[in-house]
């Protein structure tokens, strides 16, 4: 009963606020004047006056794509020209806002994923909807069951019975919370294909790092031509043109030189076409063929460049010589090398001169110019009619090249030129020799008019100047050699004069009048070129012919020569005795001092050996003998020093050129003391070779 009347008294006072508030809804009078009164614009107080002209005044603006804030100055370094160049084109785009997005194709795994994702959360909110409407039919079943309640509680509230409602009612609210909240679906985790533990750390993110380079681009050309009719008739009209040309040459020659001329236009013909079509390829070929022989001959460039031979240490006053590059040319293969000589600017370029020594078999001559850089080819390859017997390289134009030939004549070859044959070569006519030439050398000083000019030595007995004047060689006789008591009186009054065959020659490095010359009687003349009819001075030097002389490049009084009675001498040129005399037990072919040592010297003989001499470590004997061409009738003709490495090359009388590298015993440098510095240059030279000639001096006193 008590539990009906609090439900009555409840129920009662809901009814009394509904009406309160729809009294006080039906007061609402006030305000409704201000809504309908007509509404006033109201103006800021910085607002301009204008008239109406002046407001309906119209403005155009025109807008463009150009960023008024992009910068128009800026420059960057061109490396093309080397300056600063102001940047023509800038960006105007101005990016406000941008969003990365993707797009999933339907049919791949992920639409797939992402489609039932939908499904499955559009399937949840309608069985929400599903329960909300099953407890809404719930309330409606429940409204007779409640009436029913409230008569049992008017009854009960008679009695005067307190139970408390509160309780009840938050009993029942609890169900109906729980049904109106939608139950999230749980999200389907996919599955894991690639074993990938979800594990967050944060971690340091490096920084992305762009590198730019800018470099020229290269070079690029356009080529288009057309062939039309009239240019392929010009064509056949200069093609006929130069037939017709030669054809008139022939006219005019004899029937002699017509079948020569012939042969050498057909040759001209074939080896312009050749030519063609090498001079096309030819840097590029050279280049891949030194790259090809770079490869083949690693392990011997290494040797070159870093080979030093250990056993030196425990050899005190002995060294030995390393075989490097072998230089050979199958058109060379029966000519004997005749001379050497290495170019005064390249320093791995030289050039070798084949002919032959045995008069009896005298063909043909060959200049062949090798690289070490590329063993296998020579870098320049010239053919002579006759034998070369001698050779130069200028210092100052070091693409001249002057030989000396077993004819008589000179000439000179231009490395510059494509050209085979000499730029210039004597005549009968210019005064050539009538003997073999046995040494040229090129003039350090030019003459007057700074026309170059070399000098050679003949067996004839003279000793020419050429000069080269022009287009031509001049000549000059700078002495005629005699042999000194050889004096003949003829019964008619007249005297008849023994001439002297010159063999060798070589030009002092600092006075430049006097020189030596060495002949195949076996004595030395000291010359000048200012007196022409008698010498300086002479020396009883050898048995037999002087095959080489040479002055010492430091020590201005030391000349050294060799000869075929098997002995090399060291003079001083102020004394007629000979200062060292060495025996080698063969004839000796050539002499060379070293460019880095006063007392060091090479020589080597016809049995195949090379001898090495450093008078500071040993003055009796060769500190290095060693055998450089196998077979024994091969016999060695010349040596060279390198001027700046430490290697040799020596020649053979089979067109062989071996090159060989020093060991350090054979090229020793003065040791460092404590405390003192290590003197270098040419006076520390000089005075090391003056040294050992004191001694010498002083024992013939």
């Amino acid at each position: 009963c008590l539990l009906f009347l609090f439900f009555f008294q409840s129920l009662n006072m809901g009814r009394g606020t509904r009406k309160r508030d729809e009294d006080s809804g039906t007061e609402v009078g006030e305000g409704t004047d201000e809504w309908s009164q007509s509404k006033t614009t109201v103006r800021p107080p910085d607002q301009l006056e204008l008239t109406d002209a002046e407001l309906k005044e119209e403005f155009t603006r025109i807008l463009t794509a150009n960023n008024p804030h992009a910068p128009q100055n800026i420059v960057r370094y061109s490396f093309k020209e080397g300056t600063y160049k102001l940047i023509g084109f800038v960006n105007q785009l101005a990016v406000h806002f941008s969003q990365v997005g993707n797009l999933i194709p339907k049919d791949s795994d992920e639409g797939r994923r992402q489609n039932y994702r939908d499904e499955m959360a559009a399937g949840s909110q309608e069985s929400v909807k599903v329960v909300l409407s099953d407890t809404e039919n719930l309330e409606e079943d429940e409204e007779p069951k409640e009436a029913e309640a409230e008569a049992e509680a008017e009854a009960e509230a008679e009695t005067g019975s307190q139970i408390d409602v509160p309780t009840v009612e938050a009993v029942e609210t609890v169900p109906e919370e729980e049904l109106m909240t939608p139950r999230q679906p749980k999200e389907r985790k996919l599955t894991n294909k690639f074993n990938f533990s979800e594990r967050a750390s944060q971690t340091f993110n490096n920084l992305l790092r762009d590198r730019d380079c800018q470099m020229e681009p290269p070079p690029r050309t356009n080529f288009s031509a057309t062939a039309n009719q009239w240019e392929i008739y010009d064509a056949y009209m200069e093609e006929l043109e130069k037939q017709e040309k030669t054809k008139e040459k022939e006219k005019a020659k004899t029937p002699v030189a017509k079948k020569s001329g012939k042969m050498a236009m057909r040759k001209l013909t074939s080896m312009e076409s050749q030519s063609d079509d090498i001079t096309k390829v030819t840097q590029a070929a050279k280049i891949v063929e030194r790259m090809v022989n770079q490869n083949t001959y690693d392990d011997v460039a290494q040797d070159f460049k870093y080979y030093e031979d250990a056993a030196d240490e425990y050899r005190d006053q002995e060294g030995t010589l390393l075989p490097l590059w072998k230089f050979q040319n199958d058109k060379a293969k029966h000519l004997a090398v005749t001379a050497l000589c290495w170019n005064p600017k390249y320093k791995d370029l030289f050039a070798v001169g084949h002919g032959s020594y045995d008069f009896m078999k005298q063909s043909r001559g060959m200049l062949l110019l090798y690289s070490m850089k590329n063993p296998s080819f020579p870098e320049y390859t010239f053919s002579s009619d006759s034998g070369i017997m001698c050779l130069d390289m200028h210092m100052d134009h070091p693409y001249l090249v002057v030989v000396g030939h077993y004819d008589g004549n000179v000439a000179i070859y231009n490395l510059k030129k494509p050209q085979t044959q000499p730029s210039f070569r004597s005549t009968a006519k210019s005064g050539k020799h009538t003997d073999p030439v046995w040494q040229v050398k090129w003039e350090k000083y030019d003459d007057m008019d700074h026309n170059l000019n070399f000098f050679s030595v003949s067996s004839d007995g003279r000793i020419v100047s050429w000069t080269l004047v022009k287009s031509e060689l001049v000549h000059t006789d700078v002495i005629k050699l005699k042999v000194e008591g050889s004096t003949t009186e003829v019964p008619e009054g007249l005297q008849l004069h023994t001439v002297g065959c010159g063999t060798a020659f070589d030009f002092h490095k600092e006075i430049n009048y006097m020189f030596l010359v060495g002949t195949e009687e076996g004595k030395i003349y000291k010359c000048s070129k200012s007196y022409s009819s008698q010498f300086l001075d002479t020396y009883d030097a050898h048995n037999m012919a002087v095959d080489a002389v040479t002055w010492n490049p430091y020590h201005a009084k030391v000349f050294m020569s060799c000869s075929s009675d098997w002995t090399v001498k060291i003079w001083d040129h102020t004394i007629k005795t000979p200062m060292f005399i060495y025996d080698l037990n063969s004839a000796v072919g050539d002499v060379a001092w070293s460019p880095y040592s006063s007392t060091v010297f090479a020589a080597v003989t016809t049995d195949g050996k090379a001898h090495v001499f450093d008078l500071a470590v040993n003055k009796y004997e060769a500190i290095c003998n060693q055998p450089v061409v196998a077979k024994k009738k091969n016999k060695i003709t010349h040596v060279q020093f390198n001027p700046i490495y430490p290697i040799i090359i020596i020649g053979d009388d089979r067109g062989h050129v071996t090159c060989l590298k020093l060991s350090p015993n054979l090229r020793k440098m003065p040791k460092e003391k404590k405390g003192q510095e290590v003197q270098k240059g040419p006076a520390v030279e000089i005075a090391k070779l003056d040294k050992l000639l004191n001694l010498v001096r002083e024992v013939k006193t």
